[in-house]
């Protein structure tokens, strides 16, 4: 599926490292033919554990992950949202993504100039998220005053639009994000034509010293993170860019005992490719076979014929049924035989409601 979460930030505070830790750490693209990648976007493989023992149980000729996107977005400075630096490159990239990745700098070194002068992650959030306020108002202006000409004329979906417009700017003109507003089912459809900036979910990232990876709680510039974080009802990753650069370029055993000697159980990548992948509503399902053993990204809530689809249209165009069985149950009993003859295999049909970890064989006709 092609959904992209940016990563952006002010100068200085490790966005290009980490974006260099994740294209060091990318999927192998053979695995992704149909890929087009651009310089500044970078495709990982999204870690889940399941997919290991599935392969130990199938043992496959092959093994296929599911794969998330990275885009580095252009640096932003104060102003970004009136051309300051650059800004409209900026804003531009954050419309084509889903999800933002906030990269804040929360570690001192004196051989790292901040833009501002001094270490101050709560500041540097309010400038980003400031900016793509400021851009968000303009956009809301720039509809009001069409709309609301519509509106004395009595159309119908001028009536509906800008009460949510009135809505929407009262919010931002308090320096608070459009996803912040409370709205009907009705109204949620409205704003989500309008492609506002502030509407993308927010993760941030926390950028700390090497001291400090296996142990943050210490760290007051986290603390303040977290903090703010929580009254945006947003997650907090804590990594270290400058150390996540040396583990991409670790596989295996190798890996593990260099986290092991930092005292940390999985990568801050890791965690942060899905983090990024939840905050967007996804989840995988698999397919299980001698030949081969994938994991497949779809939306939650997604039916059975459209997971079908993502494998192929005709998978989805010519649906029968889903023959499924839950992960817990095929480890528990062993293989696909043995979970059948438990009565754990299931036939879905078409209103079945995908779940994470399903390992699904589809039915279909075309």
């Amino acid at each position: 599926m092609a959904l992209t979460a940016g990563i952006v930030g002010l100068p200085n505070v490790g966005k290009s490292t980490l974006f260099n830790a994740i294209t060091q750490a990318g999927a192998e693209s053979a695995n992704y033919p149909f890929c087009t990648i651009d310089p500044n976007v970078g495709i990982v493989e999204v870690p889940d554990h399941r997919l290991t023992k599935l392969t130990e149980l199938v043992q496959p000729k092959k093994t296929v992950p599911t794969a998330f996107e990275f885009t580095d977005i252009a640096g932003i400075v104060k102003g970004a949202s009136k051309g300051e630096g650059l800004g409209n490159k900026f804003l531009a990239h954050i419309r084509e993504v889903d999800a933002i990745c906030q990269v804040v700098r929360c570690f001192a070194d004196e051989n790292i100039t901040h833009v501002s002068g001094n270490v101050d992650p709560i500041s540097d959030i309010e400038v980003i998220n400031l900016e793509l306020i400021l851009a968000d108002l303009e956009s809301v202006d720039k509809r009001i005053s069409r709309v609301e000409k519509l509106a004395k004329q009595k159309d119908k979906e001028a009536l509906v639009e800008f009460p949510v417009l009135t809505k929407i700017k009262e919010a931002l003109e308090n320096e608070q994000a459009a996803r912040t507003v409370e709205l009907t089912e009705e109204e949620a459809k409205v704003v989500k034509g309008l492609h506002l900036l502030t509407t993308k979910p927010m993760l941030y990232v926390a950028n700390v010293d090497e001291d400090d990876v296996a142990d943050p709680s210490g760290n007051e510039y986290v603390q303040k993170v977290r903090e703010f974080a929580a009254k945006d009802n947003a997650e907090v990753i804590v990594i270290c860019a400058k150390i996540e650069e040396e583990i991409a370029e670790l596989e295996g055993e190798e890996k593990e005992m260099f986290l092991s000697e930092l005292g940390i159980a999985e990568s801050g990548l890791d965690q942060l490719i899905r983090a990024a992948y939840n905050l967007l509503g996804l989840a995988t399902y698999f397919t299980a076979g001698v030949q081969e053993v994938r994991a497949w990204t779809f939306r939650q809530g997604m039916k059975a014929p459209q997971c079908a689809g993502v494998i192929h249209s005709d998978f989805e165009r010519g649906f029968i049924r889903a023959e499924t069985v839950f992960y817990d149950d095929l480890i528990a009993t062993g293989s696909m035989t043995a979970a059948r003859e438990a009565g754990k295999v299931r036939l879905e049909g078409k209103d079945y409601i995908v779940k994470d970890g399903d390992i699904i064989h589809f039915r279909f006709n075309v």
